[in-house]
């Protein structure tokens, strides 16, 4: 009998919830709350693209995290080679959100795709790579050379154009050749350019490889540079704000514990390198140590100033015919909002991404 009028009263208490909910907003947030309070349903999922580039870390991280968890969403990174095919896909709707360079976000917005950077990758991470050999001391002294750029839309040319205001110099002082960034240490070590200016790890590529140095970090230049952001098609954003959120917050938290420490930075390396970016973990662990600031996974909200002075420079440069607004290209609530906790990445098990705990 007692059983019996407890499930009643609790039945009873259900039923008026579910009247009062419904009333006012309908069945679709009581049932989300039922989900999430009782279980049950699979959980959801998003494919998120990158590429193996060391900007990119905190894609394969949150995968990695959210393959080894029982609970939340599940976000699938797919590995690309170059950007155009990723562009492609995000605007096509094959994916949802990706990591882009922001010149390269900015002109998908300028070209009416609907998307916004919601958050940013990292922060610093690139420099200008000369011979081992080369008398080369600073930026000036590679006037009238060649320098490779991975592209026409992307920061690491802004970054010259900047280097170029401080020096009383022009961008037609020198000799820029776009060129893919995994061919840049081989056409440095044959001569076939002066330097080459890039996000890592390609600048660690040839230090380690003893055919390059580095002549400037752009952490020493421009400290807080910005290349890589998160991507996300506004469909997406409008269907399902909380699932972006759970994504924005993978991200932040998974920055914060890289930048607990280097025994962090080695476990991320290790995984990444291993199961994701098809590159020896050692040249990832060189990378996130050599120095520990040499790129930075915190701070990552987009603030309005420093994209203000990316527009003014791509605007200057023939980048862009005209500025865009801040608020046209991104969307900062979700990075504003995001956990300010990090989120530690489970340590290798040796089974890889594949095997770990899928989709229920």
């Amino acid at each position: 009998m007692k059983w019996k009028l407890l499930g009643a009263v609790v039945g009873g208490a259900l039923a008026l919830y579910a009247l009062h909910i419904t009333t006012s907003t309908g069945w679709g947030p009581w049932v989300e709350d039922v989900k999430r309070t009782f279980g049950g349903g699979a959980r959801e999922q998003m494919i998120v693209g990158f590429l193996p580039v060391t900007c990119h870390l905190t894609c394969p991280v949150v995968d990695w995290t959210t393959r080894h968890s029982d609970s939340g969403s599940l976000f699938q990174s797919k590995k690309y080679s170059e950007f155009p095919t990723m562009c492609e896909d995000l605007t096509e709707g094959k994916l949802g959100a990706a990591f882009l360079n922001a010149p390269l976000a900015i002109s998908l917005v300028s070209k009416n795709v609907n998307v916004k950077l919601v958050s940013l990758g990292h922060r610093d991470g690139s420099a200008i790579v000369v011979p081992a050999k080369s008398e080369a001391k600073e930026f000036k002294d590679l006037v009238g050379k060649k320098i490779l750029i991975p592209s026409k839309f992307s920061n690491q040319q802004l970054w010259m154009a900047r280097l170029c205001k401080q020096n009383g110099l022009k961008l037609t002082d020198f000799e820029t050749i776009v060129c893919p960034p995994p061919d840049m240490p081989a056409m440095l070590e044959t001569g076939k350019c002066a330097a080459y200016v890039v996000g890592e790890p390609f600048c660690a590529l040839a230090e380690l490889a003893g055919t390059g140095r580095v002549l400037l970090q752009v952490k020493d230049s421009w400290p807080g540079f910005i290349s890589c952001g998160l991507v996300v098609r506004q469909d997406r954003i409008d269907q399902d704000r909380e699932l972006i959120q759970e994504l924005v917050d993978g991200i932040h938290g998974s920055g914060l514990w890289l930048e607990q420490g280097l025994e962090n930075r080695a476990s991320a390396a290790e995984v990444v390198g291993k199961y994701y970016y098809n590159q020896d973990p050692k040249l990832l662990q060189f990378v996130l140590s050599k120095p520990v600031d040499r790129v930075r996974y915190d701070h990552l909200t987009p603030l309005k100033p420093d994209f203000e002075e990316i527009m003014g420079l791509a605007v200057e440069i023939g980048m862009f015919p005209k500025v865009l607004e801040f608020e046209s290209f991104t969307d900062a609530s979700f990075s504003l909002s995001a956990s300010k906790l990090p989120k530690a990445m489970p340590p290798d098990d040796g089974k890889g991404p594949e095997t770990a705990k899928a989709a229920k």
